[in-house]
């Protein structure tokens, strides 16, 4: 579901974008979605990076966390057995 928001521009930004749109062959409006969706996407990948870095650093940083991760993942033990 949507939800409509309000926003003002300056008008030199509002023109720039309402250019870009037009030339892309999409209102305005549209124009704005997409770029807001891109942000969106954008700004959740970005907290996913961070949260494995995190995640990383916890692991490189915390011995009983590096041995299970060690245990977990095989390192040292026969695939045969």
């Amino acid at each position: 579901m949507t939800a409509p928001i309000s926003i003002c521009l300056h008008p030199a930004v509002r023109e720039t974008l309402a250019l870009d749109a037009r030339s892309r062959g999409i209102g305005l409006t549209t124009g704005l979605r997409a770029l807001a969706g891109h942000a969106a996407r954008d700004v959740r990948r970005s907290r996913i990076r961070a949260e494995s870095d995190r995640v990383g650093q916890h692991i490189g940083s915390d011995p009983e966390v590096k041995q299970f991760m060690a245990d977990w993942g095989g390192r040292g033990r026969s695939m045969t057995a």
